[in-house]
């Protein structure tokens, strides 16, 4: 890192499984997955690096999830200096623990006739770009970054 280069730091929520919320008994890890699920229905995800990088510098992102096991350091780093560029608003980033889960919530899986995830694909970093409708989920997640 050179004298000149500046470091930002992105604003992080952890998503504990066991969380519950204040309100209504709706944890953030099911407003996660409810987003994620209406946005992938809306055509609104950007998924893996390039994709989210991408939607990230453009600033067409409303929220960025990463998963906590990314070996990478320079890839955490590009997501979260992305998410905290200076002199914009700052886009949400969630830290998630499974890449298994995340990406069966952003669709990288087939579906069995039941309606149960089979070949699931693990995800490393998931963009919003469109929140597709107006849900409770989305409702949530903006008043917990607020607070």
């Amino acid at each position: 890192m050179s004298d000149t280069e500046e470091v930002y730091v992105a604003e992080e929520v952890e998503v504990e499984a066991s969380a519950p919320a204040p309100s209504g008994g709706l944890t953030v890890e099911e407003a996660l997955k409810g987003v994620l699920r209406k946005a992938l229905i809306h055509d609104g995800l950007a998924r893996g690096l390039r994709e989210a990088s991408k939607a990230l510098s453009r600033r067409e992102a409303h929220l960025a999830v990463l998963v906590d096991s990314v070996d990478e350091e320079s890839y955490v780093k590009l997501i979260e200096a992305l998410c905290a560029e200076p002199g914009e608003k700052k886009i949400p980033l969630i830290k998630v623990s499974d890449p298994k889960k995340l990406g069966e919530w952003a669709g990288l899986c087939v579906l069995d006739r039941e309606g149960n995830a089979r070949k699931v694909v693990g995800a490393s970093v998931v963009v919003v770009k469109d929140w597709g409708e107006q849900s409770v989920e989305r409702d949530f997640l903006l008043q917990s970054f607020e607070n």
